[in-house]
């Protein structure tokens, strides 16, 4: 019989009706959904998951399940953005743009 530490049982408690919306590649990009988020009146909490339970050491996003739809398409529209702004500043940097038109001729 496994024997679990009440801090376990109580962080497990916690995480009860809580579901993953997403994975962050670091703790700044976990923060950074969790804001946003946060700023969409969806609660979210931060769990690191370490290399035992899925393999590999990540960061989990979690929202409570009812709020998972929702969660899921606050992100995306944030990818989304993030996807066109990249897009738009690489345009910017590669076009043939001088200035050259700004110059008064008088």
């Amino acid at each position: 019989m496994v024997k679990r530490s009440k801090k376990a049982q109580k962080s497990q408690a916690k995480l009860e009706g809580y579901v993953v919306v997403a994975f962050a590649e670091d703790m700044d990009q976990a923060k950074e959904y969790k804001s946003l988020l946060e700023a969409s009146d969806i609660p979210a909490i931060i769990r690191e998951q370490g290399e035992e339970v899925i393999g590999s050491a990540e960061i989990a996003v979690m929202v409570s399940e009812e709020f998972l739809d929702e969660a899921h398409v606050v992100i995306e529209s944030q990818h989304a953005y993030d996807d066109f702004y990249d897009f738009a500043m690489e345009e910017d940097d590669e076009s043939d743009f001088d200035g050259d038109f700004l110059e008064d001729e008088f």
